[in-house]
């Protein structure tokens, strides 16, 4: 039975940051890219969950007034119990709880035993091979030629150590030039690094998703990503896709939850199986899904960085890469520095000389969060009590 304690407050506090030579893309305005000169203003929160044994879940992240009502009072360590619960009520929304939420918990389990997360779920390395992550290419001299993806793969690997690296590509450009995108960065870095490709849904037409994924099979692509306009949803369309193609897919980072993924592995949708703590459901759900995937044979991968996905990725076998991004050869201090160290913040230089990152050892997530820094940057807080 689990210890007799309960939640007592709930904070969420917000903050404001600029991030520059950084803005939306001029076409249609809806992705970052490379604007040298430009300060791109930035939001972001850390949720609190306080208890009456003395110890809080701090994490990055929101929780709205209908979540907190349900928490205040109940006890924290019943996580797969509250996961339901809270499942339940975002249906027909994400499919899946708040993932800040659930990671807030699991943060409270582990100082109160003492342990970080990682062990917690079983750990067995430490050491978390990463890939580089890039933003979008643009017009503006950043990431605007297949040159210069190759110029910044092989950067990243001869002087960071990235033993891997993504490439995300332009919106509505010549279909021509993702091609040669694809071809050029191989040529540059040679067979030793692991390349993947993840349009985000930019291509228009089967045909363009098809000479994209033939260059991918010609250049011996490790995955690639969620190409179709429909956000990488269509079970069909990945499904006749791999009668084309033998590069494989990774597909699932719009589609939310568990059950709906498991219909994606049903299909033969997708070879690789995405999951996201802060959209499937904290780290309960990435793990959920990452059994889902071993029972299948398959590899989950985790989409973005956070500290929730190091604890994660450090207690899974089938887990090939930590995603670090986005990135840019000129952008620079792109993240809010909410962490005390900075080696937890996950910019580019990251990595070790091997491109892997570090798993935190304290309690719960393991990092102290610089709360000198939020509190300087507070734009306000919300109180649940």
């Amino acid at each position: 039975m689990a210890r007799a304690i309960g939640i007592t407050r709930i904070r969420v506090t917000h903050f404001a940051h600029e991030v520059r030579d950084l803005g939306y893309e001029d076409r249609l305005g809806f992705d970052l890219v490379y604007q040298p000169g430009s300060v791109l203003p930035q939001s972001g929160s850390i949720l609190t969950v306080e208890t009456d044994a003395g110890v809080a879940g701090e994490v990055p992240g929101d929780c709205d007034a209908r979540a907190a009502r349900y928490l205040l009072h109940r006890n924290p360590l019943q996580r797969d119990a509250i996961w339901h619960d809270l499942k339940r009520a975002q249906r027909g929304r994400l499919n899946a709880p708040p993932g800040a939420v659930d990671v807030a918990l699991w943060d409270i389990a582990g100082k109160l035993y003492g342990a970080p997360i990682h062990e917690l779920l079983g750990s067995w390395r430490r050491k978390l091979p990463c890939y580089a992550s890039t933003y979008h290419g643009d017009e503006n001299g950043g990431l605007s030629r297949p040159e210069d993806y190759a110029a910044f793969a092989r950067r990243c690997r001869d002087e960071y150590g990235y033993p891997a690296f993504k490439v995300h590509g332009w919106i509505g450009a010549p279909i021509e030039r993702e091609v040669e995108t694809v071809l050029a960065v191989r040529r540059e870095v040679g067979d030793g690094m692991a390349l993947m490709l993840d349009p985000a849904g930019a291509f228009a037409t089967f045909d363009q998703v098809l000479r994209v994924g033939r260059a991918c099979d010609e250049a011996g692509f490790f995955w690639y990503e969620d190409a179709f306009r429909g956000g990488g949803i269509s079970q069909y369309a990945h499904v006749r896709l791999k009668d084309f193609i033998k590069t494989p897919l990774l597909m699932g980072e719009h589609v939310r939850g568990l059950e709906p993924k498991a219909d994606l592995i049903g299909a033969g949708a997708t070879d690789y199986v995405r999951a996201n703590s802060g959209v499937d459901g904290g780290i309960t759900g990435v793990m959920k899904l990452a059994h889902l995937a071993e029972a299948h044979g398959l590899d989950v991968e985790l989409h973005g960085p956070s500290l929730a996905h190091r604890h994660c990725m450090a207690a899974l076998r089938n887990s090939n890469w930590f995603e670090l991004g986005l990135v840019h050869p000129m952008v620079s201090d792109n993240r809010p520095p909410v962490y005390a160290d900075p080696r937890w913040t996950d910019l580019l230089e990251a990595v070790d000389e091997q491109g892997c990152v570090d798993v935190p050892d304290g309690p719960g997530l393991g990092v102290d969060l610089d709360w000198d820094w939020i509190n300087a940057h507070k734009t306000g807080e919300v109180v649940y009590d």
